[in-house]
């Protein structure tokens, strides 16, 4: 995750997402009880400019993978519970298809000039 310049109420948070079992699974919500909301959003150019818009679920093929990186896909979070600083890990949660439930962390790292 970045820190977002200045203040902003928001952040976005890359990485990587493995799906190790023989079935598909599907990401249908995430959330963090450091954020008082997480979505995964896309990043696309369309005609010329970048847009930005919710994904409603991501799909993982057996034993596949998801890369959430800038400009493409990535996890919108907003609303910080409190101050984050570099190097503090935020757990998320990622809910699946079917009521399974996943834990990730991943590591504050500061801004991109």
């Amino acid at each position: 995750m970045r820190l977002p310049p200045g203040n902003m109420p928001m952040m976005a948070g890359f990485g990587r997402i493995e799906n190790r079992c023989g079935m598909p699974a599907t990401v249908v919500r995430a959330s963090s009880p450091s954020f008082g909301s997480v979505e995964l959003h896309e990043t696309k150019l369309v005609d010329g400019v970048s847009r930005m818009r919710p994904v409603p679920e991501l799909r993982l093929a057996p034993n596949g993978t998801a890369v959430l990186k800038p400009g493409g896909m990535h996890l919108m979070l907003m609303k910080p519970s409190a101050p984050l600083n570099p190097g503090s890990r935020i757990v998320l949660q990622f809910e699946l298809a079917g009521g399974g439930k996943v834990l990730g962390e991943f590591e504050v790292r500061k801004a991109v000039p």
